[in-house]
Parts: C-alpha cells; structure tokens; sequence
C-alpha cells in the first residue's frame, strides 16, 4: 500500500482505480506481513471487501464520495466496533462485540473509509511496549526483534509496514506518538476534547484521546479533519471542537527546552534532535528557550492519577456486569467470582496499576496522592499554556531512545514507564502534540522521532510545521 490516503481517496473518486481493487492490495499485504508483525487481533477480510464493493456502487452511480473514499484503515482494538469483537488486549474482554461503532469510527466509515481489521494493543492500553498484549507481542517492522512501541503498538506497526495508509489509536500518555516514533510515522494526540471519546474503552477519562497515525502530514491531517468535532455523547466533547482553523504562520516561534538535549538521550535521539534543530532554523524558525515542566514530577503526578483512574473504570469487569467470568468461578462466594475472574482476566501490568489507584484511592491516602497530583497537573498545566502563549510550539524529541528489544525492559516497570518521559506532561495539560518523522539513527538506523506540542486547538498547525521542516516518512526493510 504505496499510495498516500489522500491519492488512493482521489483515484476512486475518479474512477482511476477501484475501491475493491485498493482493498484487496491491502488484504495481500496484510496476510504476507501479519505472521512476522502480530498486528492485528481481529482482520475483518469480508467486511472490507463488501464496504469496498458498496464504495464502488456508490461511485458508479454518480453519488459524491466522501473524503476518505476506498481508503483502507486500522482501528485500536480499544475502540467499539459494531458486530466485530473488542478485546483491549485482553482476556476478560474475549468474546465481547459491542453493538455500537464509536464516534470516531462512524466518522471514518461516514467519509468512505474502509476499516481492514483491529490492531492488538497493550491491555487496556496500559504499556509502553506492545508487549503487555493478552494475544502476544507486536513487533516493529523496521527491526522484528524489537518494540514498535505501545499502547497502540498494532496501529503503529500496520501503517510503518504499508498495510494501510492511516490507522487510529489512543493516547493517555503517550500512546500514539510514542509508537509513531519508534515505528517513524506521523501520530497526532489532539487537544482534549477535540475528538469524541464516545464508544473508546476508558483506562484514564480524563487523559485518553483519540488520534490518527499517517505516513504523509497531508494524510494526518485529512483524518483528523475526519474525526475531529462535538460530540454530545460525549460529555467531555468540546462543544467548539468543529472550528478547525487554519494555519497562519510567517517566521514561526519555537520554543526549545535545551537542557532535555544534554541528558537522558541515547546518542541516536540526541544526534537526529540536533539535525532537527538545524533543519527549523534552515527553514526561518525562530528558536528560543522554553522549559518542560519537570518529566520526573510529570511522571510521578501521571501514574497517581491514570491508575487511580483506572482503578475506578476497571471496577466494572467483575464476571457479572462486564467480562467474561473465568472458569470455575462459579458456584463459590461472590468474592471468589471477582478474584478468579481478575486474576485469570487480567495481566500483570493492569493488575499492577489498578492496586495501584486503589491505594492512592484509599482512605487516608487519598489528600498525600490523588489530590497532591492533581495540584501537580493543575500547575503543569498553567506552565505549558503560559509558555505557548509566546510561541508558535515547543519542540523535544518523543522518547529518550530508539525502539528498545523485546523482552529488554519487561521485569523493571520503572524503566519502561521512563519511555513516555517526553510525553505525559502533555497528556496532564491536554494540550496537542504531534510525533513526526525525523529521521534515522547514525548508529542503529532506526527510526527517531521529534515531538511538537502546541496551544489548544492548533492541531493543523502542528502538522504545517512538520511539513515545513521536511518530515518524511520511510519505508522499513520488510517492505
């Protein structure tokens, strides 16, 4: 699947090539690199081809097409899809089919987008690997030894390897732009609020949003644009979220935090993030210095508050309301069901985080940890947005190294939480920020990328920028 989203949309609008046909190229593609890859839980083969055939009809009959006409996409396995299975990743969600899309997939499909499967994840979206999947580990197509990233690790992977040309995911911490990084393509985590959360299964309400992976800024934006709107089924839509203003920038204002550039980046991050200052300067940039709030109270005040979260949303999945009760369970105390059912259902990391939030959660330690983190967030918050009112973005790199490899950080949770560094304060202050493609290591060759982060709503500025400083996206070698 060489051809951008924007140019297969247009050839099926114009009768240069068949939706059927784009569809099938994809199916190819798919079964060739699915068995090295592990990124997709549920293919939908038929359903594609009947979507892609119904697209066709519509075109043959003269109806206008929509935006996304004929274009083959990847859903996170965390968002509901009508008659098609949603497991997050995990077993006590096995057997579930909802009977509803969410938003964001009704606005897909509503554009003439053709969903080509479900893409595994990290449980819940809790990881930063891929490899905290119930059904296996994702591997990155650039090197399969290695992480492509998590939690939206099968996303990621599908549009790096060329299987579609954009894909959904979430990002609560870091979830999208993290395995953009890793994986070297476009992902966007909008502005908070900008897309519906409708019908995406919640780990932390306050910090999850909807976001799209791209091979192309021009792509990225095309399905964002699609996405992006109010949602009154959302009660946490932002009901000016369908003003999507356009770019006005002359001589753009970057701010830089160069104290994250003299420590804690591998030497391939730190070599690439030089190359990229250089690259917005060549272009008129103006850059100045700018601070991150502190990553390490970032961090700390981030996993208070998405575990307490959690600890709260994943209460439901007892065996009874929600998730597939375990065997055996059955016949004993209603306390028996619980434990058998959580501790058979859920892994060890959702496990982890959810005594966790329960801790913090609990009486007499709720004002020492949940309240003091929220004070932490409410001041991260004032800081990024006091600064951004002085520039056009801030620019950092996305993760502090390149893709890791499998297995390596799997028994120190303290190492592989410090992989969304960069990320979480954004999430904290629910500001947008874009991973783009900078390019590859010196020393690994593997993909690096850099992060843009910007004033609420500026999401089309963010990928104007990328476009202007010549972010491009490469083909990995299984390609």
């Amino acid at each position: 699947m060489t051809e951008s989203a924007a140019g297969i949309a247009a050839g099926v609008r114009g009768g240069e090539i068949s939706a059927v046909e784009v569809v099938e190229s994809a199916l190819a593609r798919l079964q060739a690199l699915e068995p090295k890859l592990n990124a997709f839980l549920h293919p939908m083969p038929e359903a594609a081809r009947r979507a892609a055939a119904a697209v066709d009809e519509r075109r043959q009959r003269g109806e206008e097409l929509g935006p996304l006409a004929g274009v083959p996409v990847a859903l996170k396995d965390n968002l509901c899809t009508r008659g098609v299975p949603t497991t997050c990743g995990s077993r006590i969600l096995e057997g579930f089919v909802p009977a509803y899309d969410a938003t964001a997939v009704e606005c897909l499909t509503a554009a003439g987008a053709i969903v080509l499967g479900k893409t595994n994840m990290d449980e819940f979206a809790m990881g930063s690997s891929g490899e905290n999947s119930a059904f296996g580990a994702t591997h990155n197509p650039w090197d399969l030894a290695r992480v492509p990233g998590g939690s939206s690790s099968g996303s990621a992977a599908a549009v790096a390897a060329g299987i579609v040309p954009i894909a959904l995911g979430s990002d609560t911490g870091g979830s999208v732009r993290q395995p953009g990084a890793l994986c070297g393509v476009f992902a966007l985590k909008p502005t908070y609020g900008r897309v519906s959360r409708f019908g995406l299964v919640a780990f932390a309400s306050s910090l999850d949003q909807i976001g799209p992976f791209a091979r192309t800024p021009d792509d990225l934006a095309l399905c964002f644009q699609v996405i992006a709107g109010h949602d009154p089924r959302d009660s946490t839509s932002d009901p000016a979220a369908d003003r999507l203003p356009q770019p006005a920038l002359t001589k753009p204002t970057i701010g830089v935090p160069f104290d994250l550039f003299d420590a804690g980046l591998d030497p391939d991050t730190r070599a690439i993030a030089e190359r990229t200052l250089d690259r917005f300067q060549e272009m008129g940039a103006e850059l100045v210095p700018a601070t991150l709030p502190r990553p390490e109270h970032a961090l700390a005040a981030y996993y208070l508050v998405a575990n307490a979260e959690a600890s709260a949303n994943l209460a439901r999945y007892d065996g009874v309301r929600y998730g597939r009760a375990a065997a055996g369970a059955q016949g004993g105390t209603l306390e028996h069901l619980y434990a058998r059912t959580r501790s058979v259902g859920f892994g060890r990391e959702v496990k982890r985080r959810i005594m966790l939030g329960t801790y913090a959660l609990s009486a007499g330690y709720y004002d020492a940890y949940y309240l003091q983190a929220q004070k932490a967030r409410t001041a991260i918050r004032a800081e990024l947005v006091s600064q951004l009112e002085q520039m056009d973005a801030i620019l950092l790199p996305t993760s502090p190294t390149v893709a890791f490899k499998l297995g390596e950080r799997t028994t120190d949770p303290l190492a592989m939480y410090l992989s969304d560094l960069f990320t979480i304060p954004i999430n904290l202050a629910g500001l947008p920020a874009l991973s783009f493609p900078a390019g590859r290591g010196p020393k690994t060759g593997l993909p690096v990328g850099m992060q843009l982060v910007g004033r609420p709503g500026s999401e089309l500025t963010l990928i104007e920028l990328s476009r202007r400083a010549g972010a491009t996206a490469e083909w990995p070698v299984l390609a």
